[in-house]
This record gives C-alpha cells, structure tokens and sequence, in this order.
C-alpha cells in the first residue's frame, strides 16, 4: 500500500500534462518536463486534482515513485528548484564566465572551469562564495549542485571546500589530537 501513491497532485492554473506513450510532459508557466511513465501507472484528472493510478499490486513499488516525479514536475514548472552551495576557503572563490561557465578557483595550481548544462542558472553573491543553482528540472538541479560539490567536497579537517548550505560538518583532530 502507497501511502505517497494515493496522495492527491494539484494541478495549479496554467499547468497541463499531456501522457505520449511511456513518456509525460508537464507543461507550465515556467518551461516543460519531461519524465518517464512506466507501464501498469496510468493517470487521472478530476477537478485540478490528478490521481495516480496502479493496475495491480505488483505495480506498488513504482506507484509511489511515479507519484513524486509527477509531483516534482509541476512543482519544478510553477515554482522551480533552487540549492544553494557555500564556498569555504581562503582564495576559494566562483566566477561566471559568460553566459553558460562558471570558474572555480579552489586552491588548485589552475582554475576550473564548469559548463552548465541547459535550462540551468547560476547566480553568485559579490563575495563570490555562495552560488544559487536554479531549473525546473529537480533531478538536474542536484545533479549539478552534487558535481559542482564534488570539485573540492568538504575537508573534514580544515573544513574548508564546497558544501551545500547548511550542510552540518563533522570535523576530525589531527594527529597532535590523538593521544
């Protein structure tokens, strides 16, 4: 039993959903997604309410899944995504380069330079150590939140590198600590 599967998606003004196949789009004021729909998961509009629905029980372990893609969708077209990541260290720092590049400067011996994918912005506060990554598509927001995380992650005993906002650090002594 799906407790997410049966919750209720609604659907705001201005948002249409159109299933093709084994594929639906949801379209918004925002852009369109795109996401897979598997087989046996079938979808139900009644009053700006959409329903997910199963065949049979042996569907139940995508119900739900099924569910919160659909859901993330509309919430990425009406709202969109955003995370936020905090660059700590000294001389640590990102730049945008253009439109479409963002340069991290990370206490390596040459800077990085990172592509951003399309439907994807990026905004850096002045002090060039916080970065906003925003789309439509969840999925691809964390994807490029996590690889831009992963050019320097978080140092656990210096604690400096690439972290997301609020991220809680454990940090280690060293060997003077140990005893």
């Amino acid at each position: 039993m799906s407790r997410i599967g049966k919750k209720p998606i609604p659907l705001p003004k201005g948002v249409t959903y159109k299933v093709d196949g084994n594929t639906i789009s949801v379209k918004g004021p925002k852009g369109e997604v795109k996401s897979h729909l598997p087989a046996g998961v079938s979808l139900e509009q009644t009053d700006g309410i959409l329903h997910i629905k199963r065949e049979d029980d042996s569907k139940a372990a995508i119900h739900g899944l099924v569910r919160a893609l659909v859901n993330n969708a509309v919430e990425g077209v009406t709202k969109g995504w955003t995370r936020e990541l905090e660059i700590v260290g000294i001389g640590y720092r990102a730049e945008l380069k253009g439109k479409g590049i963002v340069v991290f400067t990370l206490g390596y011996s040459h800077p990085i330079e990172y592509p951003l994918p399309s439907g994807i912005e990026v905004t850096i506060d002045p002090k060039q150590t916080r970065l906003s990554i925003a789309g439509i598509d969840r999925q691809q927001v964390g994807q490029v939140a996590a690889e831009m995380r992963s050019l320097r992650p978080p140092d656990p005993y210096k604690n400096k590198g690439v972290r997301y906002v609020g991220e809680k650090l454990k940090k280690k002594v060293g060997k003077t600590g140990a005893k």
